[in-house]
């Protein structure tokens, strides 16, 4: 129980949910839409190359778009990955 972020049970049995969803996130995005060495790559990994892309989210005429900076060492993994997803767009900024 010291490593949970509450003392309370109720609030700790709903980050322990949400922490195992996105867990369950990262698993099936590295299966759909990944490709390469990201597709095999660690958790840490992911989350260094993926969750700490510089983007922006832009939903404009019904299709959201993400555009991800130019300069991101893995910007063409990462846009082609979103390419797989039905109904995003990607490009880059």
């Amino acid at each position: 129980m010291a490593n949970f972020p509450s003392g309370r049970f109720a609030l700790n049995e709903v980050w322990l949910t949400l922490v195992l969803m996105a867990g369950d996130l990262l698993a099936w995005m590295k299966g759909l839409c990944l490709e390469g060495a990201l597709a095999k790559a660690e958790p840490k990994r992911l989350r260094y190359t993926l969750l700490h892309t510089a983007g922006l989210m832009v939903r404009s005429a019904r299709r959201t778009t993400v555009r991800i900076a130019a300069g991101w060492p893995w910007a063409d993994e990462i846009v082609a990955a979103f390419g797989r997803l039905p109904g995003w767009t990607t490009t880059l900024a």
